[in-house]
C-alpha cells in the first residue's frame, strides 16, 4: 500500500508516482486510484504506462464523485473527493479476498461510478500562491 501526495494544491510527479509503484508492487501488480484531477490523471497515467514498460502489472481507476454540479458537468469531468475512501474499501476487500488486478479493477471501476459525494466546507481555502481567500 502507498499513498503518493504532492504539495498543497500540486499533484505529485510521476516519477514518485513510479517510485511507489516499485516500492509495494508485488507479482499480481498495483492498482491506482486516482481522484480526477488533471494534473493527477496525467502523473498518474504516465506513472501507469512507464510501470507497465517496466513489467509491472498496472491498473488505474479513477474516481469522479463530486455530484455537487451534477446538472451542468457531465460524470467523467466531476471531481474525485472523499467519495474515494470507499473505492478503497471495495478494492482492499476484493484484493484480501484473492482477487486478480483486473477483477479488484473492475471491482473498484464499479463502486466509482455507483459511488456520489458532495464536499461542504465552512469557508474559502487559500491557495499558497495567491495568499489570500479565494472568496469572502
Amino acid at each position: 500500500h502507498a499513498a503518493v501526495a504532492g504539495d498543497v494544491f500540486t499533484s505529485p510527479s510521476s516519477d514518485a508516482v513510479l517510485a511507489a509503484i516499485r516500492a509495494v508492487s508485488g507479482t499480481a501488480g498495483a492498482l491506482l486510484i486516482v481522484k480526477n484531477y488533471t494534473g493527477d490523471r496525467l502523473n498518474f497515467g504516465l506513472a501507469a504506462e512507464l510501470a507497465r514498460a517496466e513489467g509491472i502489472p498496472t491498473e488505474v481507476v479513477v474516481v469522479a464523485d463530486d455530484v455537487s454540479l451534477r446538472e451542468t458537468v457531465e460524470p467523467e469531468r466531476r471531481r474525485g473527493i472523499a467519495g474515494v475512501v470507499l473505492v478503497h474499501k471495495v478494492a482492499g476487500a476484493a484484493a484480501a479476498a484473492g482477487a486478480s488486478l483486473a477483477e479488484v479493477a473492475r471491482e473498484a471501476s464499479e463502486a466509482a461510478a455507483a459511488l456520489g459525494s458532495m464536499g461542504v466546507a465552512l469557508g474559502p481555502c487559500t491557495v499558497p500562491a495567491a495568499g489570500r481567500p479565494g472568496f469572502t
